[in-house]
């Protein structure tokens, strides 16, 4: 089954099947409906203490006044000029970083309604983006999966753009033979300095048996959240009947007539995300999960504001 018109090919039908750099930059303006991720004053248990922000550092901007800011850091001068709150950013809190985690595997590149689950995951991974730099976050993506780069974390919107122009083209690159989820969770881990925040963004296809030690250890260094990407038909059973799809050239036919058939379909389809589900809860990582067609905000939004151990 597929998103895309019978008539269009598969791998270019922007926005639907394939990742559309024009869609990931436009979506900053809906990127303003995200209140932004507070700043932790105490560390999630097994969470390393970042250093000291704020007081007696360097002075490095101001910015508007966001939820969770310390009061003591207002920008008195600025804000009586302008009428609007604002809060001074010093040198150390500049340094706290996104990490976008991006599952490539090709199992993403499937949809039965309105887009690819890999179409979904790099359209929400833009929105956390947009609303990190909006923050005063740096933003950097590794590629997980069936891709390997990574992109450095910068600050700005040129950090932005890095990211999401990392992610069209992953998109549009050959597959190569899948990375276990434990494999590039550990290459995340190398990654990690000073304050950061990490969004995991799958469908659990490439989640193995490594992959809840290989979190928990990313979680004690880290804020960790997973956004799991799911399609209709690995949520739901699809109405009776009997199913024709092409595979490698061959037609076949898939026959879901009875329950029985139709639960077991949906079990073994739908396998991935719930391993990846367990594995968050097992370790107390918040997660979300949302399907292809819906809005991914309000799922972002819970996992800003969720505390460790939230669960959906």
């Amino acid at each position: 089954m597929s998103a895309a018109p019978a008539s269009a090919d598969p791998r270019t039908v922007a926005g639907v099947t394939a990742v559309a750099l024009a869609e990931l930059i436009a979506l900053r303006h809906a990127a303003l409906r995200l209140r932004p991720a507070p700043r932790a004053r105490v560390p999630a248990a097994g969470v390393h203490p970042s250093r000291a922000h704020g007081r007696g550092m360097d002075y490095a901007e101001s910015r508007e006044y966001q939820p969770g800011d310390d009061i003591r850091a207002l920008d008195w001068r600025v804000t009586a000029r302008t009428g609007r709150a604002y809060t001074k950013l010093y040198r150390e809190e500049r340094e706290r970083s996104l990490l976008l985690l991006v599952d490539t595997h090709p199992a993403l590149r499937f949809g039965t309604r309105v887009r690819y689950k890999s179409v979904q995951a790099a359209r929400a991974a833009a929105l956390a983006a947009w609303a990190a730099q909006r923050q005063g976050d740096r933003v950097g993506a590794l590629a997980l999966g069936a891709q390997r780069e990574a992109v450095p974390a910068r600050a700005g919107a040129r950090g932005v753009l890095a990211a999401l122009g990392a992610l069209a083209r992953w998109d549009a690159r050959a597959p190569i033979a899948p990375q276990p989820l434990s494999e590039g969770l550990a290459r995340a881990l190398a990654l990690v300095r000073g304050e950061l925040r990490v969004l995991l963004l799958s469908d659990g296809q490439s989640c193995d048996v490594g992959a809840e030690e290989a979190l928990r250890r990313l979680r004690k260094r880290a804020e960790v959240r997973v956004l799991i990407v799911a399609d209709a038909l690995e949520l739901a059973p699809p109405p009776r009947g009997r199913y024709a799809f092409a595979h490698a050239g061959a037609r076949l036919a898939l026959a879901l007539d009875g329950d029985a058939a139709r639960a077991a379909f949906v079990q073994r389809l739908g396998a991935g995300q719930q391993r990846l589900a367990a594995a968050c809860a097992a370790v107390a990582v918040p997660w979300r999960r949302i399907d292809t067609a819906e809005d991914p905000l309000p799922a972002l939004q819970a996992l800003f504001d969720a505390l460790p151990g939230a669960v959906r």
